[in-house]
């Protein structure tokens, strides 16, 4: 949460309305479809959950209680896990559906992957929640799902439907053969490239979904694929099954484990020592002075904003190259340091918001990159406009996979306000997005601060990343080694707007955290701010506390990953 201190700032559990995403695309009028219920098993009658999956393993069928029949789901929420239940039907193109389903509990959701979705507050009883949503002009498949909120305890659904006509052979329910020969063709530190053979299908096999252990991690419509934003020297085992248009999954391919290369430390040029440097803001501060002075080699720049039309420009008014901006980097790669460039923040126009395509996003994304041979991009994702936006998280991170495949070698970074136990719902949406989109995400960073950290601002922080270290492992099907390596930490030195307040002291043990659990970055708002003002309060130019002049950036400099 970037801002000039004082300024109003983020709730910390944004209690939601949703987000309604449109399934893109269609070029003819959609038509209406007909009045039947295309799911299978929609009241939880069989006694089990198939073809219903729930994150965690935290969905059940229960006896009790129920809406209709005998049977309805449970989902066992957690503080980090929503567990949500989701099957995926064969649909038809270019056609409207009604979903539906009795839901009970506290912030209890229904809706479709990657389009619209409705909730529901708290309810005792069970409730009907209903939406509906238009496929796409290509879209044979649709995501289904049903989830409660981040530690708002169990929820109830019962009695769920997809009012619509089926895709494909509606009687279709013949798998296809399991795909043969899975083989890795190639691998770096930080992905793995895979082959496999073709499987067959009585009807047709429409898509391969490759797992690496149980968590899918993306779906090909060939036969080969390349699974990104892995961590170096770590093993990995992959499996294939074949989908075909009906939904039916393959039994799974032979697997291979592959381990990915080593890390070459600074050899991609991606220092995670770096703390945030405003030019239009708070005195700033000659970038060669700090740096001889604390050993500070990169700083994070804030911030890229649209100037209008999709165009990025520093602060979305000061030229992106020629300017004051410029002169600041110049003079930090003179003296052998980077930069992280930093897009968004919480206030002002942003590019992520305002781009219209994940693709035009791209593309503003790319003059940046190219006017500066970046090496390292930092999305700093903040309010209503970005972070609690379900269809802007998926266009921005869309847009850094684009980016990061169009420039190999180049490190991508979220930023994202927390609680003190961990990521809230939109940050967990994030990390789920980024996970089912196979964004290919270097480093998730969290920003411990106006978060009610109160007098234990180191305690909060740990809990805080404990948190997120807890929802990449159930997410992305990690170790602890390797979701604490895409881990950042950005934090506030000194006063932050509810008064929490982060001494050298404090720094200094988050830093050494840090090392000990080798995180991946570690930042702090801001440069501008790393000046003594004893009772000063929160101001741009000086901390509010008593310190040394750049003693938050020493400190940060001792970071070594």
């Amino acid at each position: 949460m970037r801002h000039i201190p004082g300024r109003p700032r983020r709730r910390l559990l944004a209690l939601l309305g949703s987000a309604a995403l449109a399934l893109g695309g269609a070029v003819a009028l959609p038509g209406t479809a007909q009045a039947a219920n295309i799911l299978t098993n929609p009241g939880f009658e069989s006694g089990g959950l198939s073809p219903w999956t729930c994150t965690g393993d935290l969905g059940s069928v229960v006896s009790s209680p129920v809406h209709g029949g005998s049977k309805a789901l449970q989902g066992a929420v957690s503080s980090s896990d929503n567990a949500q239940c989701t099957q995926t039907v064969a649909v038809q193109p270019n056609t409207t559906y009604r979903l539906s389903g009795w839901v009970r509990g506290s912030y209890v959701y229904l809706g479709v992957n990657g389009g619209n979705s409705t909730w529901t507050t708290s309810t005792s009883a069970y409730s009907q929640l209903s939406v509906s949503f238009t496929t796409g002009a290509s879209q044979t498949s649709a995501a289904l799902y049903v989830h409660g909120w981040y530690g708002q305890g169990t929820y109830y659904a019962d009695d769920i439907s997809l009012d619509g006509p089926g895709g494909g052979d509606g009687g279709d329910t013949q798998a296809p053969t399991a795909p043969g020969g899975l083989a890795s063709t190639g691998k770096s530190s930080s992905s793995v490239s895979l082959k496999w053979n073709a499987a067959t299908d009585n009807v047709g096999v429409t898509a391969y979904d490759v797992y690496s252990g149980s968590n899918q991690v993306l779906s090909a419509s060939g036969t080969t694929a390349t699974v990104s934003g892995l961590a170096p020297s770590t093993s990995y085992t992959f499996s294939v099954k074949a989908r075909d248009a009906a939904g039916n999954s393959s039994a799974a391919s032979n697997s291979v484990t592959v381990t990915t290369d080593a890390g070459t430390g600074g050899g991609t040029g991606f220092q995670q020592a770096a703390p945030y440097l405003y030019e239009g803001w708070g005195d700033p501060p000659n970038p060669s002075t700090v740096m001889s002075a604390t050993g500070i080699k990169w700083f994070t720049m804030a911030f890229v904003l649209d100037s209008g039309g999709c165009t990025p420009a520093w602060d979305g008014s000061r030229p992106l190259t020629g300017g004051a901006d410029q002169s600041a980097i110049n003079q930090i790669r003179s003296a052998g340091g980077d930069v992280v460039p930093s897009f968004g923040g919480w206030q002002g126009s942003k590019l992520g918001a305002n781009c219209s395509s994940a693709s035009a996003l791209a593309g503003a994304l790319q003059k940046v990159i190219d006017a500066y041979s970046l090496k390292a991009i930092d999305m700093d994702i903040e309010n209503t406009d970005e972070f609690e936006n379900e269809a802007v998280q998926a266009k921005i991170l869309t847009a850094l996979k684009t980016v990061k495949a169009n420039n190999p070698g180049l490190r991508t970074i979220v930023t994202f306000g927390t609680s003190t136990t961990g990521p809230t719902y939109y940050g967990n949406r994030l990390i789920e997005q980024a996970q089912s989109l196979n964004s290919g995400i270097d480093v998730f960073t969290i920003m411990p601060f106006d978060f009610g950290g109160g007098s234990d601002m180191y305690g909060s922080t740990v809990g805080a990343a404990e948190g997120l270290k807890a929802k990449l492992k159930s997410t992305f099907g990690w170790d602890d080694a390797t979701a604490y390596s895409h881990i950042g930490i950005s934090g506030m030195n000194g006063l932050s707007d509810q008064q929490e307040n982060t001494t050298p002291a404090i720094w200094t043990q988050i830093r050494d955290w840090a090392n000990s659990h080798h995180i991946a970055r570690l930042a702090f708002w801001a440069a501008n701010r790393d000046r003594p003002c004893a009772g000063g309060g929160v101001v741009s130019n000086c901390s509010g506390i008593s310190q040394n002049n750049w003693q938050f950036t020493s400190i940060t400099a001792g970071f070594t990953g």
